[in-house]
């Protein structure tokens, strides 16, 4: 993980922290959710501005929201607390969970991101990751599928996988762990208020993030713009879970 900060494609601009920041542990963790109770630590790995990580507080003992950017956060808990750190430098835990979302897509080497994981956590590991090419959306406007295939080409070049969510099975094969359960959830963008959010928001990262490299930045911000007010716009973003236990208790 030690040169992300330069791979990451999005970059970590006010448009994307304020898009990341939507995201909490209702709609990001419910399917590990139920496993935690107050006693536990928690490690948040990827943590961004934290907004998951705050969530996470209330229902385990700690958390340490874990970042390789310094990035400025608006969230506190008296049980939180952030290190910017790469994850294979971390010297802190053990800790009874490790959580990552959304995170080993940006890896040039994610089985040895799991593997340390593996060696941090006591009771299981959660992993949430999106499927780019599984992404669905309507209406289908030629834009938005520029976004993707550029996406994918430039995230590919710099070492990533952006369909993660497919591979999470065999990363945890490699990284050589046999016990764990997959299951999947989305995220659906369908609503007049979601669409246009949604729309307006990838639009204002297309114009503020690293995509000027690539090119065709106000073709694609237009088409999510467009997108966004449509009546009928939809989009679907799938996600893969997995846990992974590590330790010995029976109800993970």
């Amino acid at each position: 993980m030690k040169d992300i900060e330069q791979k990451y494609i999005h970059g970590h601009q006010q448009s994307v922290l304020a898009s990341h920041g939507q995201r909490t542990a209702a709609n990001s963790c419910a399917y590990f959710l139920p496993l935690l109770n107050k006693g536990m630590s928690l490690l948040d790995v990827g943590c961004g501005p934290g907004t998951i990580s705050a969530d996470l507080a209330e229902h385990v003992r700690e958390v340490v929201g874990l970042d390789i950017a310094p990035i400025s956060r608006s969230v506190s808990a008296k049980n939180l607390k952030f290190c910017q750190a790469d994850i294979q430098d971390y010297e802190g835990g053990p800790f009874d969970v490790v959580h990552a979302h959304q995170v080993l897509q940006h890896l040039s080497d994610p089985v040895a991101a799991i593997k340390k994981m593996g060696e941090l956590a006591t009771q299981f590991i959660a992993i949430r990751e999106a499927d780019y090419q599984a992404m669905v959306w309507y209406p289908e406007i030629r834009g938005m599928d520029l976004w993707r295939e550029l996406y994918i080409e430039r995230a590919r070049s710099l070492g990533g996988e952006p369909n993660a969510g497919r591979y999470l099975k065999a990363w945890a094969h490699e990284a050589g762990f046999k016990d764990f359960k997959i299951a999947t959830s989305t995220w659906t963008y369908a609503t007049p208020a979601e669409t246009k959010w949604w729309g307006d928001s990838q639009a204002r990262r297309m114009r503020e993030s690293q995509w000027v490299e690539m090119g065709h930045v106000e073709e694609i911000a237009s088409a999510w713009e467009e997108w966004g007010r449509h009546p009928d716009a939809y989009f679907c973003m799938p996600h893969t879970e997995i846990i992974i236990r590590c330790g010995k208790d029976p109800h993970v």
